[in-house]
């Protein structure tokens, strides 16, 4: 594969960091990383690399502003800035979300409504986000307004769906506020139902403006098959999902375990984990809004325990207090998923001096073209803890 770099925006935006590399180097630039970081634990498995790592993004978000010929534009954040870098198309991005970006840009234009001004807080868009369920094919459009105000808003909602009647369901998303933050906290749905569904691993997920959701399904899928390879769960174990999110992996886990018990400090996530195991028909697990750390010592304290942890942490890794919960939780089995291989060498480093022994670590490229790279890693106990009593196979009622 030639190294020649296909994205002329490639140096104004910052996005695809390592785009310069052509893909084979871009995996093994990303194995030695991992290798660097985490090899004193344990032989690293090859890298699960994409077979094309191309518009693979299933999420798109682009910022609405002027150029300096005050003509509007639509595009990414320049790395480390608030300058909009335009962009119609992007490789890894989907393809027919950018085009219904592009679209809306242009019925601005045509409707006589403005892009936001961030500094003076005046005009209409904000953002566009634009999420696609790859093996459903259902589209969800975000409008993201400076206030609630949609002059035309039918004729615009027709004129966007007259050109793209792939469209499942339109939104507008409030955010009148001074903030970095792209979603506000009111929305409206437009056309449709608000939400989207998508199929990972055998099982329906449903997708919210704000949920979170993995970017790239191909990789996904391998991604959280490894995860419950490793984690070789049995109907007869109890398993505890933590920073739960949706629900996704918990959802996957119930199919071999006896009970799953997901656990979520964010209200609206838990809400929608909830949802995704009705909409599975999934009765053996339970939601549980909490601080995970919190909970896992709650249950320790009553002489409960667990088989197997799994741990979904944000980059910066877990802390102390967390990972201290975890040991005296006392699993047979740890599958820690990470996005940050620098966080995890420091979290596994606290693990194997607690009666932990790193048994397999898999890295997977699920952001080609970027630095960013998703390990998944088994841990076991070194030695039997003592024996509390087992958590309930059965989720108890919780309202």
């Amino acid at each position: 594969m030639s190294n020649e770099i296909k994205c002329p925006l490639y140096k104004k935006c910052g996005g695809c960091q390592i785009q310069n590399l052509n893909y084979d180097k871009q995996l093994e630039f990303k194995m030695k990383k991992v290798v660097k970081l985490v090899g004193r634990f344990h032989r690293v498995d090859d890298i699960i690399g994409m077979e094309n790592p191309y518009h693979y993004r299933n999420k798109v978000q682009a910022a609405f502003g002027r150029d300096r010929q005050n003509r509007i534009i639509s595009g990414v954040y320049q790395s480390s800035t608030h300058r909009i870098v335009p962009v119609d198309s992007c490789l890894i991005e989907d393809k027919k979300a950018d085009e219904i970006i592009v679209t809306i840009r242009g019925l601005l234009k045509s409707f006589k409504l403005k892009p936001f001004d961030d500094v003076k807080m005046t005009g209409f868009l904000r953002h566009v986000l634009v999420k696609r369920g790859f093996s459903s094919g259902e589209i969800m459009v975000v409008l993201v307004t400076g206030s609630e105000e949609f002059r035309s808003r039918r004729s615009f909602i027709n004129a966007l769906l007259s050109r793209h009647p792939e469209i499942t369901t339109i939104v507008q998303n409030i955010n009148s506020r001074r903030t970095s933050l792209v979603l506000g906290e009111k929305s409206i749905v437009l056309y449709g139902s608000g939400v989207i569904s998508e199929q990972l691993c055998g099982f329906t997920f449903t997708i919210s403006p704000k949920a979170f959701y993995q970017i790239n399904p191909v990789q996904t899928e391998i991604l959280y098959g490894k995860a419950m390879e490793f984690a070789a769960i049995r109907d007869d174990e109890i398993v505890i999902d933590a920073y739960c999110g949706t629900g996704t992996i918990g959802i996957i886990a119930s199919k071999n375990a006896g009970r799953v018990i997901g656990v979520e400090l964010n209200r609206d996530a838990i809400k929608d984990a909830k949802r995704n195991a009705r909409l599975n028909s999934v009765g053996n697990i339970d939601f549980v809004c909490a601080d995970a750390g919190e909970y896992m010592v709650g249950i320790a304290e009553q002489g409960l325990k667990a088989d197997v942890v799994i741990m979904d942490p944000p980059r910066a890794g877990s802390d102390v207090k967390f990972l201290k919960s975890v040991v005296r939780l006392s699993p047979s089995r740890i599958v820690y998923i990470s996005c940050n291989p620098e966080t995890l060498a420091r979290d596994l480093l606290f693990l194997s001096k607690n009666n932990y022994k790193v048994r397999k670590i898999q890295p997977v490229d699920m952001f080609p073209h970027t630095e960013h790279i998703e390990t998944v890693v088994l841990l076991t106990r070194k030695a039997p803890a003592n024996a509390p009593a087992r958590l309930s196979k059965h989720p108890q009622k919780r309202k």
